[in-house]
């Protein structure tokens, strides 16, 4: 029975429970029915037997119940007697408050009859409660100078600025300006506050220009750890970008500064009134102040743009603010996630801004701006002056481990940069070259000056982009604080200068982003002019006119923002004219200002680093200058965007535009035209033992004028690739100069082929169309898109396009030799002009596909506000290369049809002599004889300017031309002897050694085809019956003409029937 579970029964009498167990559970139903019991026990048998039972049952029960009883017992008796004291207590009490009321009652009597003298007592109390309050807080300022003064020398700012204004403003409170002793302190704190200011705004200086204790720069020289102060780590508030650079205080107002303009100083309590020191050495404040401001949000640009180097630490106090009082400001610094340099920036402007001395400190910071910029790049160049000569190596050391800004178009350049050494043909080429080009080797686009001016101002344009990120991070700030200035602080004591009318530039001193920009670059065109030698009026027309505009505005009323929004970049201009409080007078007294901004600045020193200056390093100012501008443009924010764009990038592109690319094109015009014009131009120029190599640096002897051309499209390429968004108008230079130098060789070209037979042949449609099918022309260099000849020609095809070119060849018969190019000085000047515009075909073949990836080089270092120029080339460098490679192949084709007109002239002997010869033939004919030698001397005087197939192209075609006219020549013979066929054997053996002779020609076929000849002409030994024999067997190794041909000559001995001719045309028919 679960019911009876719970129940508490003794160890000892644990059978209950199994006594329990047996009852019935219908006798523990809630609503229980004795009457089916009743009427069992009637029905019963053993009535008496059931009675027991149920009287067993119920003694068990009983015993449990006095069980349950016996347990409970004590505890109900200990709550009656608890229920009884408290009924005691509460009627004792009743009494009580009876009693209290009677005593209140009579109390309220005896006090309403001294109200007065009680009153009195409570004011007296008050009165020596202040009293105490003031002579403490007295003891404390008494002390204050002491300790800001310990702060300053420790560097805690801050601090030390809160501890002033507080100091102040209890000073000012009522109860302590009449006390006398203190006027000492006021005056102390008074001079204090101008050391403070000077001394936070020196080390603001210092920090701006990265020679401060927490500079980033500082910080790239240093591994150790930034110290900080421990300090918990909160949760951060995005707040909104204002730049992509840095993280600005925004808000309504400020740590202290109200709506109202009055400054409250802000402690952990909000109080304001002064109770001693705490151990920290602070000030507490009790007196209930109520902040009416929005918290302070900090937003800095997640490191985008700043140096992986710099070490920073989140969500810690820094050390420099240790000693501070936590406020609203050291919430922010523990929460940003800003570099440590900038926490320090934002750290001396609240300093700045809680002294109330932006106007003078912004005067200030205008007024050193350019003489320290100017300082800074003059130190940085003898820095690097003195690393240049220390160096080992020198300016060759600088040139080898410079940026690759310019070094990527060396790969392309090489060609020309030729050891100084003579060549395998006695020639030295360096010198030539290098006095062809309008610069000096040093000059060069990947000369060791390009190099050198390119990694100095690579070095101070880093150097100057690291101060304009700590003036951005100062100017945001500024302009972000200057709104709450528009009213002064009313309880703050303020300078005399004060205005409340002056607008954001006013409050500021004059200083913001523009102005800091404009100067920085102002400094960095007067670097570059002094690199490039440039004057102003070379650098800008209109020069003097905008640095007397600039100079002549003033920061006044209405045309501030506006003149920085539209301010245009001129060449060098002096400072605006600022108005500076008195502080700004104190520090120039105090030697603050040691230079002043009119002062006439000398130069920078840039020529002990550089080996030449120039116009020519243009080239190598320009990539620096524009990621410099790149740079700018990620650090401004989206108000000042458009100073980027006129900066500059503006000024270096319009003084390549207006003044560099016109003295290069003039420059290297000029060197074209002495390139090409002078007489060694085109002179070959290789010793007639010296072999071809395909190489320019092993003695390849391509024409001087060619080579010099190809040297100076190189170079000017070179500029090109160092300069991309000028690249279509260098490009269109090269252009000009590629015209004019093909010019020259076509008219080299004419007068060596003017009037000459060879020259008329190669341009006439029949023969040049044999010409290309030709397999021999295989070998001459295709043009763009073309192809030489047909790769499925069979070899009867090409045994019928030589026959048939040699039949409009012999058609020309009789040569005359005023119709041939009999000096040899011409052929060998085509020999190497067609070789040497090969090279040049293929050089600028392959500048072409360097030009046209620069595009893609442009995109990866430029931005979108840098596109390029728009001028696009009509022509591009492969069609230069297409007609060079023409001419090339007109010069071959030439040389080869003048070969082949050559062994015609003098073949064509054989028509006018008859072969009846009395004795063995031992040599061969003249004819023969200066044929073959006039080969040999060509080949050997060609054989360095012509390689080895182009050599077999200009000479193979003289077998096929030989043979053809020799067997075509019986057909003129009336009769011949048997000397006579042994004398033209002879001729065809002296030809065939001549020919095999030249390495290039295959020896074989030139066999073959001689050996045909041969053949050929030792049928007139058989009879005519043999002869038909031979005809039968061989029918078609001669056609029906050439056998007919050996009928009709007249061969002593011989004899030949009538029906001759028919019963060899019966064979050949067939």
């Amino acid at each position: 029975m679960g019911l009876f579970d719970g129940l508490p029964v003794s160890p000892d009498k644990a059978y209950l429970r199994e006594e329990l167990s047996r009852i019935d559970e219908s006798w523990a139903a809630a609503r229980f029915d004795s009457l089916p019991h009743v009427v069992h026990i009637l029905t019963s048998k053993d009535r008496e037997g059931e009675v027991q039972f149920l009287k067993e049952h119920s003694d068990v029960v009983e015993e449990v119940v006095d069980e349950v009883v016996h347990a409970y017992h004590s505890g109900f008796n200990k709550a009656i007697q608890n229920y009884s004291q408290i009924l005691r207590l509460f009627s004792e009490s009743t009494e009580s408050i009876s009693v209290l009321k009677v005593d209140l009652a009579d109390a309220k009597k005896c006090l309403s009859a001294r109200s007065k003298q009680l009153h009195q007592l409570w004011y007296r109390s008050v009165t020596l409660r202040h009293i105490i309050s003031l002579l403490d807080q007295i003891e404390g300022i008494a002390k204050v100078p002491a300790r800001i003064e310990k702060l300053i020398a420790e560097k805690q700012f801050y601090a030390a600025v809160q501890l002033h204004v507080q100091s102040t403003l209890m000073l000012e409170r009522e109860g302590l300006q009449t006390v006398g002793a203190l006027q000492d302190v006021r005056s102390e704190l008074m001079k204090l506050r101008g050391i403070l200011f000077y001394k936070v705004l020196e080390d603001l200086h210092a920090h701006l220009y990265n020679k401060g204790e927490y500079s980033s720069a500082s910080f790239h020289e240093k591994d150790d750890e930034v110290p900080t102060t421990t300090a918990v780590a909160l949760s951060m508030n995005n707040a909104q970008t204002l730049s992509r650079r840095t993280r600005l205080l925004k808000g309504d107002n400020q740590v202290g500064i109200h709506g109202d303009g009055s400054y409250r100083a802000a402690s952990v309590d909000g109080g304001s009134s002064f109770d001693g020191h705490d151990e920290e050495g602070a000030l507490e404040l009790h007196d209930e102040v109520t902040l009416d401001g929005h918290a302070t949000s900090v937003r800095v640009n997640g490191g985008e743009g700043y140096p992986k180097d710099v070490k920073t630490v989140s969500r810690q106090l820094p050390t420099w603010l240790s000693n501070s009082t936590p406020d609203e400001f050291l919430e922010t610094m523990k929460k940003s996630n800003a570099p440590l340099h900038v926490k320090y920036l934002q750290t001396m402007v609240e300093c700045l801004c809680i002294l109330g001395k932006v106007a003078a400190a912004g005067a200030m910071i205008c007024q050193r701006l350019r003489p320290t910029i100017h300082e800074t790049i003059t130190s940085k160049i003898k820095v690097h002056a003195e690393l240049v000569n220390s160096s080992r190596y020198g300016i060759s050391h600088t040139a080898r481990t410079a940026t690759p800004g310019l070094h990527f178009v060396k790969g392309q350049l090489e060609s020309y940069h030729l050891p100084k050494q003579k060549r395998q043909n006695g020639i030295l080429l360096a010198g030539t070259l290098s006095t062809v080009s309008p610069v000096s080797p040093v000059m060069a686009p990947t000369g060791k000056a390009q190099a050198a001016a390119k990694e100095l101002l690579d070095s101070i344009l880093d150097t100057v982009v690291r101060i304009f990120e700590n003036h951005v991070v100062v100017g945001e700030i500024l302009e972000s604080k200057s709104a709450q200035f528009d009213n002064p602080p009313k309880s703050l004591p303020i300078d005399v200068n004060w205005n409340p009318d002056s607008e954001a530039s006013q409050v500021t001193g004059g200083y913001s982003i523009g102005f800091s920009l404009t100067v920085l670059q102002s400094e960095c065109q007067q670097l570059i002019c002094e690199i490039l030698r440039a004057t102003p009026e070379a650098a800008s027309a209109d020069a003097a006119v905008q640095t007397a505009r600039l100079a002549s505005k003033v920061p006044s009323k209405g045309k501030r923002d506006g003149a920085e929004e539209g301010l245009t970049f001129a060449f060098r201009f002096m400072d605006a004219s600022i108005s500076i409080p008195n502080e700004g007078v104190d520090l120039i007294r105090q030697g603050w200002n040691r230079r002043g901004p009119n002062v006439l600045q000398e130069g920078y020193g840039s020529a002990g680093v550089l080996p030449e200056q120039g116009i020519y390093l243009a080239a190598s100012i320009y990539r620096p200058v524009l990621q410099f501008t790149d740079k700018v443009a990620s650090l401004l924010p989206k108000k000042y965007s458009q100073l980027g764009n006129d900066g500059l990038l503006a000024f270096v592109e319009n003084f390549v535009k207006d003044h560099f690319l016109p003295t290069m094109f003039v420059d290297y015009r000029k060197s074209v035209q002495q390139a090409i014009s002078s007489p060694a131009a085109f002179r070959p120029r290789a010793h007639t033992a010296a072999t071809y190599t395909p190489s320019v640096e092993k003695g390849r002897p391509v024409l001087q004028g060619l080579l010099a051309i190809d040297f100076l499209a190189k170079e000017v390429l070179g500029w090109a690739q160092a300069m991309p968004k000028f690249a279509g108008d260098l490009v269109k230079y090269v252009q000009t100069f590629l015209e004019r130098t093909y010019e020259r060789c076509r008219t080299a070209y004419m007068e060596a082929v003017l009037e000459k037979q060879s020259y008329m042949l190669i341009g006439r449609h029949d023969i040049e169309k044999l010409m290309r099918l030709d397999p021999a022309s295989a070998c001459l260099p295709n043009a763009v898109g073309q192809s030489n000849v047909n790769s499925h020609t069979t070899d009867a095809e090409t045994v019928e396009v030589e026959l048939e070119l040699c039949d409009l060849l012999l058609n020309l018969r009789p040569i005359k030799q005023e119709n041939l190019i009999r000096d040899d000085n011409k052929l060998i000047l085509l020999a190497s002009l067609s070789d040497s515009l090969e090279y040049v075909a293929d050089s600028i073949e392959r500048l072409g596909q360097t030009t046209a990836k620069a595009p893609n080089q442009v995109e990866e270092t430029g931005k979108k506000n840098h596109s390029r120029s728009s001028t696009t080339p009509s022509r591009d460098l492969a069609s230069f290369a297409d007609e060079y490679r023409k001419l090339a192949i007109d010069c071959l084709k030439v040389l080869r049809v003048e070969m082949q007109l050559e062994t015609i002239f003098h073949m064509q002997e054989m028509t006018t002599r008859e072969y009846l010869e009395d004795q063995d033939a031992e040599e061969p004919d003249d004819f023969i004889i200066s044929l073959t030698a006039q080969i040999m001397r060509r080949d050997e005087e060609m054989a360095p300017f012509v390689v080895g197939v182009k050599r077999n192209y200009i000479y193979g075609g003289i077998c096929s031309v030989a043979a053809n006219a020799s067997i075509k020549a019986l057909a003129d013979m009336k009769s011949i002897n048997l000397f006579g066929v042994q004398q033209i054997c002879r001729n065809s053996i002296a030809l065939e050694q001549a020919l095999a002779a030249i390495p290039s020609i295959n020896s074989e076929a030139v066999q073959q085809r001689l050996d045909h000849v041969r053949t050929y002409f030792e049928l007139l030994n058989m009879p005519y019956e043999a002869l038909l024999a031979f005809i039968t067997e061989h029918e078609h190794l001669f056609t029906a003409a050439e056998y007919a041909n050996l009928l009709k000559v007249q061969v002593p001995g011989r004899e030949i029937p009538a029906d001759a001719q028919d019963r060899v045309s019966d064979i050949l028919s067939r």
